[in-house]
């Protein structure tokens, strides 16, 4: 088996008016991706236009979301937009799913019948496979029930689907369903131990997923972490000290990234925290990151 592609992707919740600029800069300094977040009450574009958006404009840079929320949207729809981006720009599309937004206030923007939210989520997931592949598709689930139906789309090459998550039942449904892991918010244990509940979980579906498709989302501060940052981290894992999950500073990213490769990850996806201006960001990226990709 060969070596494991080392990549770095960028991820900026700017304005949108920024992301023309951003993506020529991305796609000249030979950047691998850009990913969009489920930011809908925020400035940030929406995931599916800034995906279009950035195929259109550039002829390398690949797309993905970081992630994007299933449950709550017709899968037959969320598929015809990936078939649509796939077939426009070939091995460049990245999606990655999640359970439910970030922020509990647009939670209700993914509306799902109470306590059913993981079980959506598994049947959306089993039409969005069926439908991309171009075949006509029957399902006859308990939310979703599709007679004889094709998009008219097949993408040119099959578009792998990763999945969010960081608990134990996300952990299985990516062994069972997914072809890929994004998480974020965990230690390098935490996520070497991630990496092997999926692989088992893989293995006792009678499945694999390939060793270079384990990632996580990472956040780099510019001069330590903001008290309110640190706060807010503490909120989400009052378990875990701060920097160890958010990086204060570029040597601190680098530690912790010496940790997830050696646990078995190749694939992060890079964010801003605090208020780093996007061009001094992207900077500091092509600097500290390109030359650790192999």
């Amino acid at each position: 088996m060969g070596e494991k592609k080392i990549r770095f992707g960028v991820s900026l919740g700017g304005d949108v008016e920024d992301l023309p600029r951003i993506v020529d800069r991305l796609e000249s300094a030979g950047l691998d991706s850009i990913w969009f977040s489920e930011l809908v009450y925020t400035p940030a574009v929406d995931p599916f236009a800034g995906m279009a958006f950035t195929l259109g404009r550039t002829e390398r840079l690949k797309v993905g979301t970081s992630v994007a929320v299933l449950p709550g949207r017709n899968p037959v729809l969320v598929a015809k937009a990936l078939a649509s981006l796939a077939a426009l720009g070939p091995k460049r599309v990245l999606p990655a799913f999640g359970l439910r937004p970030a922020s509990p206030t647009e939670w209700d923007l993914f509306p799902v019948p109470d306590g059913k939210r993981a079980a959506v989520f598994d049947e959306a997931l089993a039409v969005v496979r069926a439908v991309l592949t171009g075949d006509e598709v029957t399902f006859d689930g308990t939310y979703f029930q599709l007679s004889a139906v094709s998009l008219g789309i097949r993408p040119p090459v099959p578009v792998d689907i990763w999945l969010g998550g960081s608990a134990p039942a996300a952990f299985r449904r990516i062994g069972r369903l997914a072809d890929g892991w994004l998480g974020s918010f965990l230690t390098p244990a935490e996520a070497g131990a991630a990496r092997e509940s999926i692989e088992r979980a893989a293995a006792d579906a009678g499945r694999a997923i390939e060793p270079d498709h384990f990632g996580l989302s990472l956040g780099v501060a510019d001069g330590g972490l903001r008290d309110e940052i640190a706060a807010a981290i503490r909120t989400r894992r009052p378990d875990v000290d701060p920097a160890d999950l958010v990086a204060g500073d570029w040597a601190q990213l680098h530690g912790q990234l010496d940790g997830l490769i050696a646990a078995g990850l190749s694939k992060f996806v890079i964010r801003p925290v605090g208020d780093t201006p996007s061009d001094e960001f992207i900077d500091r990226f092509i600097e500290e990151l390109l030359p650790r990709q192999n």
